[in-house]
């Protein structure tokens, strides 16, 4: 692993332009809104100054243009009132907590990493160090066929995985929201590395009974990121559906996924990924406004797999031995920081505050005319935003994000917390981290989240939400509930692990 770039390049750089323009136009195509709400203040101003009887004699002498502007108003009003999107909502989301006796020590697992003897010394010694500074804690998840000994990889514990988690979430989600599966009309399931058939939404289609025109989709192949991409998908089916429901449910699968050779790039996923999911219900009904939790703001996708770099950046792929596993490029800190650049450009004009799209224009257009060497003007995100869910994918990820957006130990507290306490769980992380932001009752009416995630491919995706209401964490019921009060904790730099054979050797 030496000579791999773990920083992220720094924002400050250079900004693309094209993605400003991008970000400009979707703010721009519904500027025309904003810029009629002046001139009707204005008419109403001045026609409230106006004496009844002038106001009366200038309508019958203007009768033809008073019916005409009328009716245009009228004619304008409709097309807004149809074109607008439909809003969605999030009604509530249930994040899946393993039973104890799944959980997994650093002890634990480099136990179990030295008993299946296909690891060389050098790569045990590898998977220890970069345990030790993974930031993972002592009571993450895994399944059963992993932690066994000896382990049993096969389809039917891969199943019993994926049933576990799925059924899991969705079975605490129905509870929590009173919603019957068969009022549900849209559903979307990712999971990346396991793909069975019949497909994962078949195997929720058939445990819940769900309706026989139900709309669903199985994404594969997405990597971390897919959970926000089902968000989008969903949406943009909820705005042709009326009336309807839609659950998302975002997981991975490590039973047939765990990497049993000595390629250390195929390696490292096995020290950060953990057993978790997530079970999300949307819906577009305004009845069920009142009870929802968030309102769906923006969805902003960026895909860079035009470029070869990004697009073998995080690959599966067979080793020297033939025993598949994904394997991470060095760069792949670079390239989701060029991602995270192009997603974050793009979305500023969206959520920003207007003096700081100015700041940052102007800043931009200097730089364009002016010979010397101008600091970018970077905005501040902390304006747009209250809390900030960063995908856990890992301990470097989170340092160069906090670092480059300039969040503070706060803002970062729940994306560290949910790495520590539950691991990467891959495309759910994200609900987790929500999770912890409402156990510790920060989410206020009003407030506006921000998720953003990495995949595969290589994709950078955003999902910006409002709240509708204010989160009593006493009337909650999550994974963080029963031990909330003792986060967040001290994530050491280097937490040493000390297994049975250095108990030994010290003895």
């Amino acid at each position: 692993m030496s000579g791999r770039s773990y920083e992220l390049p720094n924002f400050l750089v250079s900004v693309k332009l094209k993605y400003v323009k991008l970000g400009y136009h979707y703010f721009i195509s519904h500027a025309v809104y904003l810029l009629l709400l002046p001139l009707v203040a204005a008419a109403s101003v001045h026609l409230s100054t106006l004496p009844v009887d002038a106001l009366y004699e200038s309508l019958r002498l203007n009768l033809v243009s008073t019916v005409a502007c009328s009716a245009l108003a009228v004619l304008l009003a409709t097309v807004h009132l149809v074109r607008r999107p439909r809003a969605v909502y999030l009604l509530d989301f249930s994040c899946y907590r393993p039973e104890d006796a799944r959980r997994c020590t650093r002890e634990y697992f480099m136990e179990n990493s030295t008993t299946y003897g296909t690891f060389t010394e050098g790569n045990l010694a590898f998977q220890r160090k970069l345990l030790e500074r993974s930031g993972l804690g002592q009571s993450t998840y895994f399944p059963e066929a992993v932690m066994r000994k000896p382990p049993n990889p096969c389809m039917a514990e891969a199943r019993k995985e994926a049933e576990m988690v799925m059924f899991g979430a969705i079975d605490d989600l129905l509870a929590k929201t009173g919603v019957e599966a068969k009022d549900i009309g849209i559903l979307v399931v990712n999971c990346s590395l396991f793909n069975p058939t019949p497909s994962l939404s078949s195997v929720i289609v058939n445990r819940y009974k769900l309706r026989g025109n139900i709309i669903s989709y199985n994404l594969g192949g997405m990597g971390c990121s897919a959970g926000l991409i089902s968000i989008d998908l969903a949406k943009q089916l909820l705005q042709v559906q009326r009336n309807s429901y839609a659950l998302v449910v975002s997981m991975e699968n490590i039973t047939l996924n765990w990497y049993w050779g000595n390629n250390r790039s195929m390696l490292v996923s096995n020290c950060l990924f953990r057993m978790g999911g997530a079970a999300i219900l949307l819906t577009n009904r305004r009845s069920d406004r009142r009870r929802s939790k968030y309102q769906l703001i923006h969805t902003v996708r960026t895909h860079k797999g035009a470029d070869d770099r990004a697009y073998n950046c995080v690959y599966q792929d067979e080793d020297d031995e033939a025993k598949v596993g994904v394997a991470l490029s060095k760069d792949l800190m670079a390239i989701a920081g060029e991602a995270l650049k192009a997603n974050i450009t793009t979305l500023g004009p969206l959520v920003l505050p207007i003096s700081e799209q100015l700041l940052f224009l102007l800043t931009l257009v200097r730089r364009k005319l002016s010979k010397t060497r101008i600091k970018p003007y970077i905005p501040d995100f902390k304006l747009a935003f209250e809390h900030f869910c960063i995908h856990a994918g890992g301990r470097a990820v989170l340092d160069e994000l906090e670092k480059n957006l300039e969040l503070s130990d706060w803002h970062m507290e729940p994306s560290r917390m949910t790495l520590y306490r539950v691991g990467n769980t891959s495309s759910s992380s994200l609900w987790y981290e929500l999770a912890y932001t409402e156990a510790k009752g920060r989410v206020k009416r009003g407030d506006r989240a921000w998720q953003i995630a990495f995949g595969s491919g290589f994709k950078c995706n955003s999902a910006t939400w409002r709240a509708l209401r204010t989160i009593d964490p006493a009337k909650e019921r999550n994974p963080w509930t029963d031990e909330i009060s003792e986060f967040p904790v001290q994530v050491l730099k280097v937490a040493e692990i000390v297994t049975y054979s250095d108990t030994n050797a010290k003895a």
